[in-house]
């Protein structure tokens, strides 16, 4: 059974004669302890792929907490929960909140989905560090991913205690996509041996993909003020940007245009010169994605940005960017370097009791 749409308690809303925000809590606790039971076999070092899909689901657990961020954004609920780490000054659940059932219940919702998002993120460091012989760069980028989405809980905490300035809500996007560019490099890196990094390409196609990373990240850092200064502030009362919104808007087009030329003349060397087959698929996703982000962010131009379409535009935003970052690190790849007859495959990461059977 529901509760009235217009109370103002998260309680209000009750399933099963229990209140919303206890089903919140009880699911990110079982969702955690799946997980740990699922993960045993990575943790034990018997399952020599299993690292490699642990780390597919550190980039799938970003980008849905980034993609529940922006639901919080769109659906004005960024201070359902008024205080941090508290909700309310006197709980730390959503009860007696100043907005409505739902979105103390949308932005409570975000807050327990970073449970299971980090207990991920130690699950595939854990597994990094039962890998031989260890690989350092792996261990590095599983911490880094466990820090930063750490990190994410402090300045969402930032965030709310500065009634959602637009500074502290773009830093908390921003490093949800520095996170998420990380989980991608390990996801991408553990699937190859240990060794050397080579490149793949030639200096010129490496410095234009360098310089699409680059264009790649001003184009969401735009968007971030774009959607800033609109109308999706997180809360009806939060400050705006305050800049002019024509000059804005263009500013992130023309860097989105900027970002598909460069994709485009990614594709004359590589198709030409026939280059290696995996950065040619990844340019071509690029581009893909590139086009399909545009067509969203025009029509939700010029339909007002309807919330639905917003998000559809941030998750347009993840896949981008994750597509974007595969092409760059698709111009590089580790290579085993032999020193002695064992051939070089022996030489994948792989967990210690396995190497020992």
């Amino acid at each position: 059974m529901v509760g009235s749409p217009s109370a103002l308690a998260a309680e209000d809303i009750v399933v099963l004669s229990l209140p919303l925000w206890a089903w919140q809590g009880l699911v990110s606790i079982t969702v955690v302890a799946v997980l740990v039971w699922l993960a045993r076999p990575a943790l034990r070092g018997r399952a020599p792929s299993s690292l490699r899909w642990w780390a597919l689901g550190n980039i799938v657990a970003n980008a849905v907490i980034t993609l529940s961020g922006a639901t919080v954004r769109v659906t004005g609920s960024g201070l359902g929960c008024s205080e941090w780490p508290r909700c309310t000054p006197d709980s730390f659940v959503p009860v007696n909140t100043e907005h409505s059932a739902l979105q103390a219940a949308i932005e409570f919702g975000n807050r327990t989905l970073a449970l299971p998002v980090l207990a991920v993120g130690v699950i595939v460091l854990l597994a990094t560090l039962r890998t031989r012989p260890r690989r350092g760069d792996l261990t590095a980028m599983a911490a880094t991913i466990v820090v930063g989405v750490a990190g994410q809980a402090a300045v969402g905490g930032v965030t709310v205690w500065s009634g959602l300035h637009p500074i502290t809500v773009t830093a908390h996007f921003l490093l949800s996509m520095l996170v998420l560019a990380v989980a991608v490099a390990l996801y991408v890196r553990c699937r190859e041996p240990r060794g050397t990094l080579r490149p793949t390409v030639t200096p010129a196609v490496g410095t234009l993909t360098l310089a699409l990373l680059a264009t790649g990240f001003l184009v969401l850092v735009a968007g971030t003020v774009v959607t800033g200064n609109g109308p999706h502030g997180g809360d009806p009362g939060a400050p705006r940007w305050g800049v002019d919104m024509v000059l804005i808007s263009r500013t992130h087009s023309l860097l989105a245009w900027l970002a598909v030329l460069l994709t485009l003349a990614l594709m004359v060397p590589l198709v030409r010169g026939r280059g290696p087959r995996q950065v040619r698929v990844q340019v071509w996703l690029v581009l893909a994605a590139l086009l399909g982000q545009g067509a969203i962010g025009y029509t939700q131009y010029f339909l007002g940005v309807p919330e639905g379409l917003v998000v559809a535009h941030v998750l347009g935003a993840i896949l981008t960017w994750v597509a974007v970052v595969r092409l760059y690190l698709a111009t590089t790849e580790r290579v085993a370097v032999s020193r002695s007859p064992v051939p070089a495959a022996e030489e994948t990461a792989v967990p210690a009791r396995t190497r020992d059977r």
